[in-house]
């Protein structure tokens, strides 16, 4: 089961009973990657969003763990920094990134006339080398606080434009020290960071997320992120980490072509997992074809709880109602954990 923000915490972004539900329902995924957990205040980037630097949420989450793990799941937390996509009504601080570059985009935040909706995201300043190195750690401190809230392990979010990739892509890294310039120097604080948290952890309970076919930012895709990511995983390599999570498919992309997955099995020896918008017969035939050794689906899983049963079986799924977006995030039960399975239906 593929992250995917639902934005349904208590007070404090703390982890509650229907989290630990809607997580419980979907056991049977066989891992279970959850939606994105800031490691720190200054990471949040969306509203009731679930943290997982404080004790609260760290006790928050052992609710969600030990709900999977009684129904036999295995489940990794994804460590998230949104970098530039926030604003400082949810976090109270003035966004950071790479480079103080703002791109045109919009998070859900609190809204001027009270509630809670889209907000245009605010100009970022740039990290400095040291709150770099200090942002390896609070990732570092993440992974620490995971392990003791009961996770198998974690995913790395470096995909979708937050802040890892942030680092990564020419259009929002324009630094001089050494995280600027150079394809090694762009992605060095991910394998700085990649290599901090398997050596805090183990690298067999590290995982990374990386997208480097989706245009992030102004839509333009960079020229050198195929290079980049293919240097990346050859760096990668030696940490034996649990899989590398290819995300594709979504918003302004481009296709994966047989060259890269070829490139990629070449050089990358261990577990690859790739999500989007696969069906079972997509998903298949990557497998077959040995581009993949696992495959997540995001969406399917909100409609149906079930849906390794139905995979199994060959029975339809459910697609969710035209107004199914409208309960994705914030809310309670309703478009949460209300989602029936097969056998419910018939």
């Amino acid at each position: 089961m593929a992250p995917m923000t639902r934005s349904r915490t208590d007070e404090g972004d703390v982890p509650n009973d229907i989290m630990a539900k809607y997580y419980g329902q979907r056991a049977e995924a066989g891992l279970i990657i959850t939606e994105g957990a800031p490691i720190s205040e200054v990471a949040r980037g969306y509203s009731m969003t679930p943290g997982i630097y404080t004790p609260a949420q760290i006790e928050g989450w052992k609710k969600v763990t030990q709900r999977v793990h009684e129904k036999g799941g295995k489940i990794f937390v994804q460590l998230w920094h949104v970098g530039r996509r926030s604003h400082s009504a949810i976090t109270g601080l003035q966004p950071v990134s790479a480079s103080a570059l703002k791109i045109e985009d919009k998070v859900y935040g609190p809204l001027a006339e009270g509630g809670f909706g889209m907000i245009e995201t605010e100009n970022p300043r740039a990290l400095t080398t040291a709150e770099v190195q200090q942002t390896t750690a609070d990732f570092v401190q993440a992974a620490k606080n995971a392990i003791a809230a009961g996770f198998d392990g974690v995913e790395l979010h470096g995909a979708h434009g937050y802040l890892m990739d942030q680092f990564m892509r020419i259009s929002s890294n324009e630094r001089t020290d050494q995280y600027g310039g150079s394809i090694e120097n762009r992605m060095r604080f991910v394998a700085e960071t990649t290599q901090a948290v398997a050596n805090a952890i183990g690298g067999n309970k590290t995982a990374i997320r990386l997208s480097p076919f989706v245009a992030e930012g102004s839509g333009v895709f960079d020229p050198e992120m195929r290079t980049l990511s293919l240097e990346l995983l050859k760096a990668l390599a030696p940490l034996n980490l649990a899989y590398v999570h290819l995300s594709e498919n979504i918003s302004v992309h481009e296709e994966v072509d047989e060259n890269y997955r070829l490139s990629v099995r070449a050089l990358y020896p261990n577990p690859i997992m790739v999500a989007g918008k696969l069906t079972k017969a997509k998903a298949a035939d990557l497998l077959e074809k040995g581009y993949a050794d696992m495959v997540a689906f995001g969406q399917p899983f909100i409609f149906n709880p079930d849906l390794v049963n139905r995979f199994k079986h060959d029975y339809p799924l459910n697609e969710g109602a035209a107004n199914a977006h409208a309960t994705f995030y914030g809310g309670g039960e309703e478009g949460y954990t209300d989602y029936p399975v097969f056998e419910q239906q018939h």
